[in-house]
Parts: structure tokens; sequence; C-alpha cells
């Protein structure tokens, strides 16, 4: 086996090629579509595909538009989906027709009231993890990696872009779907080729030549617009000018940071680094689809300190996309080290405070892991088992934070030149492949001699909780900031000039240094000193009422429900809902969640939909 969340089979050539036409059609939220894979080499027997929520109409022999036999599993796994198996005889490619639906797991339709600007609907994929195969079928691993093509037919008043080069915008011809569709029957049930060539429709053609793993493949499709920030970076957004013009100021530092991270990891090997503002149900801060990252607008906080998720996304272009986790059990691969070269991005390009700040507010999300995980310590390991597991049900703060402090626990030891020096090799040596944590293992110890002697690298990887040479930051401003917090157990508020320069990542380590419960009365009387429960940085607004919430001061519940109402991005909804319905004795809230999730649930994404429905299954 392959991969705990695909039926790809070992035994089978790995696809390294896919070539997609797409057609969107708004009114039922399904797409028509035609993939062709092409295979390593030519295989006979069996081709295991994942695929969810899909209707496979036909499958044939791209040489000669003869039809394959295949067979698709009767019942859905819950994770995994249901198992496209071909029968091939000598073939080296597949051509599969096909329609998604509705409900496939990675694409959000968005009516046009639930668009900012009202007038023209929006789409746009989450493919990570386990969800690329709900819009295309494909050997659903991070092991697969391919290069594809894709052709998008939209209507015209709307544009695309994906996580590829833009080749093209065209009117529709017949010829862009030669090779794909015989002429006398095209498998659908009706006339795909009239259908691409009606009026009012549009092709967008994009490539992608750099061989990437299955979840990172992406589209937006939308009445969009840009700015121009830097040589190789435009952000884009719903054509809103208000939109537009905060995100180009939010992200007006981008190309100093890709500058910066060239230092320090090597040459940028995407081309190009755009941004893509996404609505509000956005699920996640930031997804680092190459060429073109998808960001939440929660990030646009006014005042450039929203570049940290872009950092985040940047050093993904490195760790993550150039070297991926082989699967999911091995996420720590993507995410810590992204988070060590985030931080190290951070340092250099806004100062080692705010480099510590971003530390701190870290080791308390990993201690509160601990927490959450208390129950299932094997989720607190950096390689773990997820047999049966949904990686969207275990995902957490973990991979990020723990995955960090083993990094910077070797950084510590070796010190920074030499750690630097490593992680140039590192990249160098696995660029464009999937590799496992025993990988990194023995290229760490062939590398850093006697490394294992000095630090426990079993314990680090597949130990549960926080190891003992783990620690916090230490600077002058940390320390600052966690003494005001425990001033406010004794009593005492920060007063204003303490304040007065504190932006976001501050307060939110100010916030989550507070006791978990307080009085009422002293949830009020900070507010009205600070105005946190106002503020536009939803990470600060969200840790505020966190604490009000836990200590039931009811005053702030029309703000939770505000914020339930407006964002879908689950860093802020899995512990909103979580804290509303978990304990005893809260039934008011409980009534609240409840009604507020009925209302809310439109906007948010299928994944978000999931975790929201997986908190209440377990505690409502």
């Amino acid at each position: 086996m392959v991969d705990p969340h695909s039926f790809t089979d070992s035994a089978h050539p790995l696809t390294i090629h896919v070539s997609l036409t797409l057609y969107f059609h708004f009114p039922s939220s399904t797409i028509h579509a035609t993939a062709h894979l092409t295979l390593q080499t030519p295989h006979t027997g069996p081709l295991s595909l994942d695929t969810r929520s899909l209707t496979i109409h036909k499958i044939l022999d791209p040489a000669t538009l003869a039809p394959l036999p295949f067979t698709l599993s009767s019942s859905e796994h819950p994770i995994k989906g249901r198992l496209l198996t071909v029968y091939l005889d000598n073939n080296s490619s597949v051509l599969i027709l096909y329609s998604t639906s509705p409900s496939s797991s990675a694409l959000q339709w968005l009516s046009p009231p639930q668009t900012f600007n009202k007038t023209h609907p929006f789409v746009y994929t989450q493919c990570h993890s386990v969800h690329a195969r709900s819009v295309f079928p494909c050997q659903d691993t991070p092991a697969a990696r391919v290069c594809y093509s894709a052709k998008l037919n939209l209507p015209r008043e709307l544009s695309a872009v994906m996580s590829a080069r833009h080749c093209d915008r065209h009117d529709p011809v017949g010829s862009d779907l030669d090779g794909v569709l015989t002429n006398e029957e095209s498998g659908f049930g009706f006339d795909l080729k009239s259908l691409w060539c009606e009026e009012g429709r549009i092709v967008e053609e994009f490539v992608m030549e750099q061989p990437i793993p299955p979840y990172l493949f992406a589209f937006a499709v939308g009445e969009l617009g840009f700015r121009e920030v830097g040589p190789r970076t435009r952000v884009y957004s719903e054509a809103v000018n208000g939109v537009l013009d905060a995100a180009a100021r939010e992200f007006a530092g981008t190309e100093e940071m890709i500058r910066q991270a060239e230092r320090l990891f090597g040459e940028y090997d995407w081309e190009r680094f755009d941004l893509l503002v996404l609505p509000p149900s956005f699920p996640y801060g930031g997804m680092e689809n190459p060429r073109m990252v998808f960001l939440t607008p929660t990030v646009i906080k006014g005042d450039a300190s929203g570049a940290r998720m872009v950092a985040h996304e940047l050093a993904h272009s490195w760790t993550g996309n150039l070297i991926t986790n082989k699967n999911n059990e091995h996420f720590w691969l993507n995410e810590g080290f992204t988070t060590y070269a985030d931080r190290r991005i951070v340092e250099v390009v806004q100062g080692e405070d705010i480099a510590a700040l971003n530390i701190g507010n870290g080791w308390i999300g990993l201690n509160e892991e601990m927490e959450r995980f208390k129950d299932n310590m094997e989720f607190t390991k950096l390689k773990n088992n997820q047999e049966g597991v949904d990686p969207d049900d275990v995902y957490s703060r973990v991979p990020y934070e723990k995955g960090f402090q083993f990094l910077w626990r070797i950084e510590h030891q070796i010190g920074r030149p030499a750690f630097d020096e490593f992680l140039k090799k590192y990249i160098a040596t696995f660029k464009f492949k999937s590799i496992d944590t025993q990988t990194f293992l023995d290229f760490l110890k062939a590398n850093v001699h006697g490394i294992e002697k000095d630090i426990d690298l079993q314990l680090w990887t597949e130990g549960t909780g926080i190891p003992p040479d783990a620690h916090e930051p230490v600077s002058n401003l940390y320390i600052k900031i966690t003494s005001l917090a425990k001033d406010f157990k004794l009593g005492r508020m920060p007063r204003e000039d303490e304040v007065a320069n504190w932006k976001g990542q501050e307060w939110e380590l100010y916030l989550k240094n507070l006791p978990r419960a307080v009085e009422a009365s002293q949830v009020l009387a900070l507010d009205a000193r600070c105005r946190l429960s106002e503020s536009k940085d939803y990470d600060v607004k969200v840790a505020f009422l966190l604490l009000a919430i836990s200590s039931r001061c009811r005053d702030y519940y029309g703000e939770v429900e505000k914020t339930l109402k407006e964002v879908g991005r689950m860093k802020y909804l899995r512990p909103l809902y979580s804290g509303l319905v978990q304990g005893p004795g809260n039934e008011e809230e409980k009534i609240l969640a409840k009604r507020v999730f009925a209302e809310a649930r439109e906007c948010y994404h299928p994944i978000a939909l999931g975790v929201v429905e997986a908190i209440f299954a377990k505690h409502v």
C-alpha cells in the first residue's frame, strides 16, 4: 500500500501527466469533463484510481477511442471515496469522460449573493489533503506527482486562475475537444461539443510543466480582478476595488520576502508567485498552490502583518511543493519545515522580536493540542498512524509546531550556519520528490555525524507529547507580554502606554496567556479598555471571544454569532463551536451553536462543514 488514504496500488505504474477539459455548468454546480491520464509505463491488468462523488460516463483508449472496461465500487468508503478500476491491455494512457457532482468535497460553488459583488457566481477548489479525487479521477496520493494541462470552458464574463501557467484565452472551437470526443457519440448523454461552442462562452488554457502532488491542483473561476505588487507577483480577488487595494497594500512587501527566501533556500523554482484572496468561506488561512497561492480575506489586517501568512505559503515553495511528504502520516515534513522556514523569513524581514512572538504563539498552540488529543496521543506524534483516519479530522498544529521545535532543536545543536548548509543540501537532494520520515532521518544522520547521540531522534519523531528539550522562545518583548498576562491574574489591567504599539501578534500572545476562564466583569473591563471585540484582526478577536465564552460572559454571544456567520476559516470555526458545545451545564450555548450552524452552513466549504459536524457529533 502506498497511502492509507488512497486506493493507489504500489504494483501499478504511477500517472505522470493529466490533460483535462472542464466545462463549468454553474446552474447545476457541476463540471462536465474529460481526463487523459498518461502512465509511467504501459500496463496490462487492473489500474486503481481514486474518485469521490464523480459520475463516470465512459473510459476510452485515447489512441483508438475504443471503450475500455471499468468498474466503480458500489459503496463509498467514508475517507477514500469510490475505487475506480480500469482494465488495461498494454495501455500507457486512459481517457475518462465524467461529471462532478454538486456535493464534490473539493469544490465550493458560491451563488451571486454569496460573493462580494453579488452579480456573478464563483467556484474554487480546496484539494488538500484527499479531495483532488472529487474533481478528477486520479491516484490521489502525494507519492504520485503529475504535470498537467487544462482547458476550462466558462461563461465569457468570468475568468479563471490555476496553480499553473496561463497560456491562452480564446473563443471555444470544436478542435478544443480533438482526441477527446468522437463526432458520432459523446458518451455524456448530451452533445458536449455543441455545449462547448455555445455563444457567450470562453476557454482559458493552462499548463503546469513541473510535477506536483495532486493536492496542489487548484483553480478558481469568477469575476476576478488583480493588482501588480511586484515583478513576479499579482494579487487577485473578486473585482472589488476595496478588496484589491487593501490586499495590494497588505502584500506590498512580497518581492522582498521572495528575495530573502532565495538567500536562505536557493532559487525560486516556480517562476510566478501570485496570490488569490478568496471569499470569506475559504476554510484555511492559506493554501500553497504553486504559482497561485490561495488566501483567506482574514489575513488582510490593514497593518501588513498578514504578510506572515504569505511568508508561510512562500516557504512551501521549497518545503512541501518541491519536497513533499509521501503521505499524510508524514505531514510534518511539509509543515514543520515550512513553519521553520517562514519564521526565518519573518526574522529577516520583520525582526527577531516578531519571529519570537510567532514562536510563542505556536508554543501555546502546541500545548493546546496536547490537551485536545489527551485521549488519543497518537496524533501528538510527528510520524503517526492514520489507517482508517480522516486527515481533516486530525488536522492540528502538531505537525507545524512540534515539527518546528524539532528542526529548531537541531539548529541549536549544530549552529545556524551548519544547519543552513544542511537545509540547502536537503532541498537540492530531494527536489521534486515525495519522501517519508525515515528518508529524512537517514539523510540527517549521513550529513550531520553523531546527531543521534546528541538528540533522541526516535523520541522526537515517534514519541507522544512534547519532548523535554523543546522550549518556548526567549526575547524581551515575549517576556514582557507574558508577565503582563500574569499580572492580569492578580487583577491588573495593562496600561495604555504599555500596549500602545501592540499589533495583532502581541495581543494574540497576551490573550492566549490569560487563564482559560475569568470573571465576566474582568472580560468586560478588559474590552472596555482595549476594544478587543471590535478588532479587525480575527486572530485577536477570536482569542478574545474564546475568553468570553469560557468565562460565560454572554454579552459577547452576538459577536460570536456574527463572526461564525461572516468567516468560514476552520482556525476560527473549530474553537468557537467547540467552546460553545463542550462541557456540562451549557444548554444555552449548545442551542446557540446549533441555531448559528443551521443558519450559516450554506456559506461554509464542504471540508469545514464536515469538521463542525464532527464537533457536534461528539459533544451535542
